[in-house]
């Protein structure tokens, strides 16, 4: 196309040189000139043409370079969040949750087989007893769950007054006994136990004087106190570098109570910076009744930082996510019971129980500990925290963080049976 527009320029250049020798009289060097010039003219105006077509073409050429480098950048920006979300997902934990669903799953059908299996031999065995009355009675937890109330219900053998003297005499001490993590032994937290020192210088133990019906002052009057022990104990540790986890007895009495409820949430606000580190130790049975009755004093708690530790359970058939809900980060089972029968805790395998019940951030405590066969068989089946005389028995606090430390405590005593004990205060 280039070559015939330079043709044609050639040619008008000819006829205007032409015109100009046979119509203008020029002579033939004028008319060569003028025919020149008149290409050169021609010429010159083409490549400036073209030159301007061929600069905005490459104009547009960088347009379209920009717009897709942009678009490129927007798409890599896109790619990138995408690749940080599902860097984010941890699929590792979602495998594991999902491995352990499936064997939780496993373990439930293959237990519903067996029930079932049972139901099946128990129906032939005995066709004129009714099929509802032999599954009640033959039912293999109705003993357990029988004796678990019985050993839960025993009486204390220090009447209530007596107890009440003993308070205003401040012969109430508070030891403490580690909660060890396996298979380190490293001590995860401390209980606080509260102690009745006695006239003869014997110290009775909570299961001889805390009151199981009535005395509400006194648990409130115990409650209280210990929590401010461990206010202290904790902030002493703290000042030292050492940040510890107390696990402080709390009853029914006190969240039930105003004044009382009161006076603990005053004391969790003005230490904020270690309420995170105690944990109160409340009774599965009382728990859920005070889930219905005073739900927002728990919430209360919960708001402040504390945890809650669920002593005597006497069953792992609850609602974890409620309790998760509230602050609940351990459930304390008896280690004994858990290993020989299981099946009065929970329907799942013993191997699945701790996984499941951490899916919702709450940890077994396997409390009672008293031989090392007990722990082989804890690590085994992946319960790591544990608590037990085996282990640990309740001791004195240093004196240099007692909220009292001018004051001695005595070491404890063996403790005889509750049967042969004769106490006088």
């Amino acid at each position: 196309m280039q070559a015939l527009v330079y043709l044609f320029i050639a040619l008008a250049g000819f006829a205007i040189g032409a015109a100009a020798y046979f119509g203008l009289s020029f002579s033939l060097a004028e008319a060569v000139l003028v025919a020149l010039v008149v290409g050169c003219i021609g010429v010159v105006v083409m490549e400036r043409r073209l030159r301007l077509r061929a600069e905005q073409r490459l104009e547009r050429g960088i347009e379209d370079l920009s717009r897709l480098l942009a678009t490129d950048a927007q798409a890599g920006s896109v790619l990138g969040r995408r690749i940080n979300a599902l860097s984010e997902l941890n699929p590792g934990q979602r495998l594991e949750t999902i491995e352990a669903d499936i064997s939780v799953l496993g373990t439930v059908i293959r237990q519903v087989a067996e029930a079932v299996a049972e139901i099946e031999e128990k129906a032939s065995a005995a066709v004129a007893a009714p099929a509802a009355e032999r599954f009640v009675d033959d039912s293999p937890r109705a003993v357990p769950a029988q004796r678990l109330t019985a050993e839960d219900e025993i009486e204390p053998i220090i009447p209530v007054e007596m107890v009440r003297q003993a308070l205003k005499d401040q012969r109430l001490v508070f030891h403490i006994q580690p909660v060890a993590r396996l298979p380190q032994r490293r001590p995860a937290g401390y209980d606080l136990v509260p102690r009745l020192m006695l006239e003869d210088g014997d110290l009775a133990e909570p299961v001889d004087f805390m009151p199981r019906h009535g005395g509400e002052d006194v648990l409130q009057r115990i409650d209280g106190t210990a929590l401010n022990e461990a206010v202290a104990i904790a902030r002493r540790a703290r000042t030292g570098g050492q940040a510890i986890t107390l696990h402080v007895p709390l009853s029914g009495a006190t969240l039930r109570d105003n004044a009382a409820m009161e006076q603990i949430l005053a004391i969790l606000d003005a230490n904020r910076v270690i309420a995170t580190g105690l944990i109160f130790v409340v009774g599965e049975a009382e728990f859920h009744e005070l889930m219905q009755n005073v739900r927002p004093a728990l919430q209360a708690i919960q708001r402040r930082g504390a945890g809650y530790s669920l002593a005597k359970a006497t069953s792992l058939r609850i609602n974890f996510t409620d309790l998760s809900e509230l602050g609940v980060r351990s459930i304390r089972v008896n280690a004994g019971r858990l290993i020989k029968t299981p099946e009065v805790y929970t329907d799942f395998h013993l191997s699945d129980i701790a996984s499941y019940v951490g899916r919702f951030d709450i940890t077994l405590l396997a409390t009672g500990l008293t031989d090392e066969r007990q722990i082989v068989e804890l690590l085994d089946n992946e319960i790591t925290l544990v608590q037990g005389n085996h282990i640990a028995p309740p001791g004195p606090v240093r004196p240099d963080l007692l909220l009292e430390p001018t004051r001695t405590v005595a070491p404890p005593q063996p403790r005889p049976e509750p049967q042969r004990r004769r106490v006088e205060v």
